[in-house]
């Protein structure tokens, strides 16, 4: 018999409701936790962290050629005295961004923008920064906001392992939700790295949240390893280390032997340092394996493994306090002193960050607690039962999607009759939808989605709102594209400088420390189109010197140019110079005499502050004037020697640092 259409499709919702519910059923996946061992392992991820960080810094960058000795304990060392000086825990890199995002946490939710992120690092962070971070926050006081802040085309510290050290609360607030856990660290990773440089955080990030249900070393590992991509470098390396101490169980220093070989000795130019994310990654495993789930052997193995030592000794600590929970943690490990009764003295001093409070570790763990039951509930989550009987259901399918705000970074360079392709959105998230609401595009280009691209035909400012939204949030930003006319810099006679060739010999003595492939051997490289990369870089070092230096760039023709604007592009910076003071630009006149251009426009201007952290990396300075017609054009300005730490200051020379100087030519004169 027929079934009539209106049973039919009645059957058809009533399945679809049934295969919703289902579907729901397995996305929400709920785990319980007693409210008091949620709060204990919390509080062994804090103080697990400090122990680590506080224990390990007598053994950061020492052994390089060789692992650590076995004179185990290690102990604190020198630092006992430091932590009877300030009656308790001092803050350090591996635990003072973290409690810094605990703040935003807790004054924003605990989902904060990327806006929000920089506009802590900004206020919060002014000195004691290095490679990743520094380049970071460079790029941010210049303007720009992550992820464009870690992008390996502007950041060229990304590789390094700033973001391991400084992001696993993204994970420790996230308890049992691996997949939420490992993705917001990824995203918190991109504000100082990319590409493989934030993998060991995704891993660190799967490790912590799953480390509330799961104690055993090997499967923690491996509930890492699937938050990787399979074909990753990271996963790869993980991998390795796993083959390495099956082959040498009994003999960590062997496998050491093959893993400093491959991924220090053998690490490409570029990449190869002894803060590479990859290299103290692969440190990390192996003490993890080793140390076999051993609180005090694990920290000991994590600072016999050399290199950023302090680094893998805090991170593998705090993920152990979590395993453990802070009642397994050994007490003399977190009462060093005698005479304290709580972990550290309950003291947590800030000795590190501008206008950071001191707090009680207490709080910060009450705090964090707060943080995590708000995330757990608001995705899926519960809290039920009486005070002191309390539990916490916690959905493990929970997954993170990131804030919807625009991403501020470099601008296309867009030239007249040169094709062409940005994005606006560098993390490719295909959540949001975008749409030009305002503004015309240049002739020849056509944006889609989040895309610019075309052959413009005209030069000119085109001024453009943007808008983005998803199913909760949206977002407007306006823009001014700048069509620019012809580069004439290729067409020059020749180059006007005063240095002309890098004297390799000297580079000790701006404290390099970038790849040497990275630098360019002769100032040619200023009009070759790249502004990254392997000889990208020019620095105007001839001799070891610290006296006061001006340095110059620019071209001469044979014929006479009209000219109105100037894109300069820096270098890599070093932590005592590279960067201008002053910029300003000359041309040669009819008599043969420099002369100053009128009505100069830096865009954006150069720092006001000299200081190191407000230096960024691989940008442009874009300078316009009064139209002038000559045969030669440069950039002239004084080269910054930096005051920083004294007994290296004797011996560091003055230098310019810069990858691209383009000229462009302008139509009209009056």
């Amino acid at each position: 018999m027929r079934v009539p259409q209106r049973i039919s499709i009645g059957l058809l919702m009533l399945m679809i409701l049934i295969v919703t519910h289902v579907n729901g059923a397995i996305r929400k996946k709920l785990v319980n936790i007693r409210m008091d061992e949620l709060k204990d392992k919390i509080a062994g991820a804090w103080i697990g962290q400090i122990i680590g960080n506080i224990y390990g810094l007598p053994h950061e960058n020492k052994y390089i050629n060789a692992p650590g000795p076995e004179n185990w304990p290690f102990g604190y060392n020198r630092n006992l005295d430091k932590l009877k000086l300030h009656n308790g825990a001092f803050s350090d890199d591996d635990t003072d961004i973290e409690y810094m995002y605990l703040l935003q946490m807790e004054k924003y939710g605990y989902e904060p923008t990327y806006g929000q992120l920089k506009a802590a690092w900004t206020h919060h962070v002014r000195d004691r920064v290095w490679l990743a971070n520094r380049a970071a926050l460079g790029l941010m006081n210049f303007g720009f906001t992550p992820p464009f802040t870690g992008k390996k085309e502007i950041n060229p510290h990304w590789y390094q392992i700033d973001p391991q050290l400084i992001n696993e609360i993204w994970a420790y607030t996230a308890p049992g939700m691996v997949g939420y856990a490992s993705a917001k660290s990824d995203w918190a990773g991109r504000i100082t790295s990319d590409d493989w440089g934030v993998e060991p955080t995704i891993h660190y990030g799967a490790m912590y949240a799953a480390a509330f249900f799961e104690n055993d070393i090997r499967k923690l590992i491996d509930i890492g390893l699937k938050e990787l991509p399979a074909n990753s470098r990271y996963a790869h390396t993980v991998r390795e280390m796993i083959l390495l101490h099956e082959q040498h169980p009994n003999n960590w220093k062997a496998s050491w032997k093959v893993m400093a070989q491959q991924y220090y000795l053998e690490e490409p130019d570029v990449t190869k340092t002894i803060w590479n994310a990859n290299l103290n990654g692969a440190c990390a495993i192996l003490a993890m394996l080793y140390g076999k789930g051993d609180f005090q052997k694990t920290l000991d193995l994590s600072c016999a493994m050399g290199f950023d030592a302090d680094n893998q000794a805090a991170t593998l600590a705090g993920l152990l306090g979590i395993v453990h929970g802070l009642k397994g943690i050994p007490k003399e490990l977190y009462l060093p002193v005698e005479g304290w009764t709580k972990p550290f003295n309950d003291r947590y001093i800030n000795i590190t960050r501008h206008d950071l409070s001191d707090e009680s570790i207490s709080k910060i763990i009450d705090k964090t607690l707060k943080v995590c039951l708000d995330l757990v509930i608001a995705h899926g989550g519960k809290v039920s039962g009486k005070d002191g009987h309390k539990v916490v259901s916690i959905n493990t399918q929970a997954t993170f999607k990131a804030p919807v705000e625009f991403y501020i970074g470099p601008l296309p360079v867009i030239e007249v009759n040169k094709s062409f392709d940005y994005s606006f959105n560098p993390l490719s998230d295909s959540n949001n939808h975008w749409k030009l609401i305002e503004g015309v595009l240049p002739e020849g280009v056509i944006f889609n989605n989040g895309r610019i691209f075309g052959t413009p035909k005209k030069p000119g400012h085109f001024p453009v709102k943007i808008h983005i939204h998803n199913s909760n949030t949206t977002a407007t930003r306006e823009y001014n594209l700048l069509v620019r006319n012809t580069n004439i810099a290729p067409e020059a006679d020749s180059i006007i400088t005063n240095i002309r060739v890098l004297n390799e010999s000297v580079l000790d003595s701006c404290w390099y420390t970038f790849g040497k492939s990275l630098y360019a051997k002769t100032v040619e490289v200023i009009r070759d189109g790249k502004t990254n990369g392997k000889g990208s870089m020019f620095y105007s070092l001839a001799s070891k010197s610290n006296l006061p230096k001006v340095d110059y760039y620019g071209y001469f023709w044979r014929e006479e140019q009209a000219i109105d604007m100037i894109s300069f592009f820096t270098g890599g910076m070093e932590e005592f110079g590279g960067w201008f003071t002053s910029l300003n630009v000359q041309y040669l006149d009819g008599f043969g005499k420099w002369q100053p251009v009128l009505n100069t426009r830096i865009e954006p201007p150069l720092p006001t502050s000299e200081k190191v952290i407000y230096q960024p990396h691989f940008v442009e300075y874009l300078i316009d004037f009064s139209p002038v017609k000559t045969k030669a054009i440069r950039i002239i300005g004084d080269a910054k020697i930096q005051d920083h730490w004294h007994k290296y200051t004797k011996t560091v020379s003055g230098f310019t640092s810069i990858t691209e100087l383009s000229v462009y030519k302008t139509e009209l004169v009056k």
